[in-house]
């Protein structure tokens, strides 16, 4: 068996294990923050709903920017464990900043600096884990990566809901601890990944950016995906419609962390069967999905609705973020492995602003309904076109089985 898979920590290549690892006590760190900024923002600062999807909008896309940069130069460089070590630490110490946050532009500063260190790290992590397995285990490795990602964000909104009821809603005391998880994850890149790629590549050979070198199958899915991400605005309306629905402030980390509960159950299950099936028709559904739950936003009338959309919406989570990683993997060469995923991650992560802007225009405008309608249809639009890139590929294959 290649050296390179044959060094295991329960079952896993070590450096998937480790990654894991880094990316619960890091998910831990952010998800203290994430779910308590919007309810921050609106009812400590007063910020309106239009200005939340501008902070959230400007913070994910300026930043998505970099994740395509830092792909490309992992690729160059021939390393991936400093750059995510970087990002990790960029975002951990983004903390500070909106703990003491007197105004929405300190927080928009610290949601930025987090969203650039997420920026630096995505591609090199999503490239390391690639290249630690073998392409039969791709599902089960970003399976569970995004269980163990998903299982830090059960773990970090239960903090913080205790925290918040021990101390009596001190959003900046949390916002400050939540600091001793991302340090963790820092130490963990530092003392326990190994480098995948050690040997220097060729000048001749070095990764360039552009469209020649990747798939016509790669490039049609980006246009799915960023179809798809213009109408996925950012989570942060779906606590306010929590809010807007009825449930108390203090218990929304709670309806978030039943979210991170099934998320985290069902990702590796959904990437075991992504590995059996073959990940196109898990994908199709999850659009369906979201389509449905974004519906069901729209029309929700009391407490309860919300919830079981939660629920939903874990579902769809634990479908399609590592299972759509797994497929990624299998459609960019080698060479360019961090550079396909930075690309990837790049233009999905654009797609945020306006989706944003728009969730929050719509909202303030025309109410939350039109928001999640909008979102929804989108979602079945992409839906369609991903159908079409199933029955293209299929057809392309039966024809070189003919020849």
């Amino acid at each position: 068996m290649n050296q390179k898979y044959s060094k295991k920590i329960c079952g896993l290549n070590r450096n998937i294990f480790f990654a894991g690892a880094v990316s619960f006590f890091m998910d831990f760190s952010s998800e203290m923050v994430y779910p308590l900024v919007p309810l921050f923002l609106s009812s400590v600062l007063g910020v309106p709903k239009s200005v939340i999807g501008l902070i959230e909008g400007i913070a994910e896309s300026t930043a998505s920017l970099l994740k395509v940069f830092s792909g490309w130069l992992s690729d160059r460089l021939g390393h991936r464990k400093w750059l995510m070590a970087l990002g990790y630490g960029i975002s951990t110490l983004s903390r500070p900043l909106i703990a003491t946050a007197p105004n929405w532009g300190q927080v928009l500063a610290s949601r930025f600096m987090d969203r650039f260190g997420k920026g630096i790290r995505n591609a090199p992590r999503d490239a390391l884990i690639a290249e630690s397995c073998q392409e039969n285990n791709l599902g089960r490795s970003f399976g569970f990566h995004r269980g163990m990602d998903t299982l830090g964000a059960v773990v970090g909104p239960a903090v913080a809901f205790g925290l918040l009821a021990y101390f009596n809603g001190q959003y900046r005391l949390v916002f400050w601890l939540s600091m001793i998880p991302g340090a963790i994850a820092v130490l963990t890149i530092i003392f326990f990944i190994r480098e995948t790629r050690t040997c220097p590549i060729p000048e001749a050979e070095k990764p360039k950016l552009g469209w020649k070198s990747l798939s016509g199958s790669y490039k049609f899915f980006i246009v799915v995906m960023t179809l798809f991400s213009l109408g996925n605005s950012s989570d942060v309306f779906l606590i306010l419609r929590a809010q807007n629905i009825g449930i108390p402030v203090a218990i929304i980390p709670l309806v978030y962390l039943v979210f991170n509960v099934v998320y985290g159950l069902g990702a590796l299950p959904a990437g075991l069967l992504s590995d059996r099936i073959g990940p196109k028709p898990i994908i199709f559904l999850a659009f369906i999905l979201f389509g449905f739950i974004y519906l069901g936003f729209a029309e929700a009338g009391h407490p309860a609705h919300i919830w079981w959309l939660f629920i939903a919406y874990g579902l769809f989570m634990a479908m399609t973020e590592g299972v759509q990683k797994a497929y990624l993997a299998t459609l960019v060469p080698q060479e360019f492995k961090a550079t396909g995923f930075g690309l990837y991650n790049s233009l999905v992560g654009l797609a945020v602003l306006p989706a944003s802007l728009i969730g929050g225009f719509l909202w303030d405008r025309f109410g939350p309904q039109a928001t999640f309608l909008y979102g929804s249809a989108t979602a079945w639009m992409a839906a369609l076109l991903f159908l079409f890139l199933i029955l293209k590929t299929k057809k392309q294959a039966g024809r070189r089985l003919t020849r």
